[in-house]
C-alpha cells in the first residue's frame, strides 16, 4: 500500500510514501486543475492502480485565519477539485484535519499554538527533513510529506 499525502492550496504539495520500503516521492502542487488531474492519474498509473493507493487529503474547508471570504471560497473549491479528481480516478480518500495529523507529531514538535506561524512551519519542515533526509523538502512540500507519513501510521 502506498500513501498519498496532499496539502491543498497554491503553496501545497503531494507526496507518495511507500511504507514498505520507506521511499517517498514529492511534487509541488500543480497550478491548474488539469495539471492536478494529470499528476494524480500519473501517480495512480505508476503505483499499480487505485487498489494500491490511499490518499489522505488535508481537510481545510473552513479556510485559514484572517482569510477573506472570497479567498476561503477559492481555497474550498480547490480542495473540492482535489477530492473530485481522486474520486474520478478511483483512489480511496480519507479527509484529515490539520489538527489531527499535526497532533500525531506533538511528542516531537510540541503544539502549534506555542509557536508563531512561520516558526511552526519551519518545525514541520525540519521534521520532514529528519524523516526523509534524502528528499529535498520545501515549505511547500513538508506538510504533504508529513500527511503521507501520518497516513501510513493509521
Amino acid at each position: 500500500m502506498k500513501i498519498i499525502g496532499i496539502d491543498p492550496g497554491l503553496h501545497g504539495g503531494i507526496a507518495v510514501y511507500d511504507a514498505e520500503n520507506g521511499n517517498i516521492k514529492v511534487y509541488k502542487m500543480p497550478e491548474t486543475f488539469p495539471d492536478i488531474f494529470n499528476l494524480l492519474t500519473q501517480i495512480n498509473n505508476e503505483n499499480g492502480g487505485n487498489q494500491n493507493l490511499i490518499a489522505y487529503l488535508e481537510d481545510v474547508g473552513q479556510g485559514m485565519p484572517n482569510q477573506s471570504s472570497s479567498a476561503t471560497a477559492k481555497f474550498a473549491r480547490h480542495n473540492g477539485h482535489l477530492e473530485m479528481a481522486l474520486y474520478a480516478i478511483g483512489i480511496r480518500t480519507e479527509m484529515v484535519k490539520p489538527q489531527k495529523w499535526q497532533k500525531s507529531f506533538s511528542n516531537t514538535l510540541g503544539k502549534s499554538s506555542d509557536y508563531e506561524k512561520r516558526e511552526w512551519k519551519n518545525r514541520l519542515k525540519a521534521l520532514a527533513q529528519r524523516l526523509f533526509p534524502k528528499e529535498k523538502v520545501t515549505l511547500d512540500t513538508a506538510d504533504a510529506i508529513l500527511i503521507s507519513y501520518y497516513g501510513a501510521k493509521q
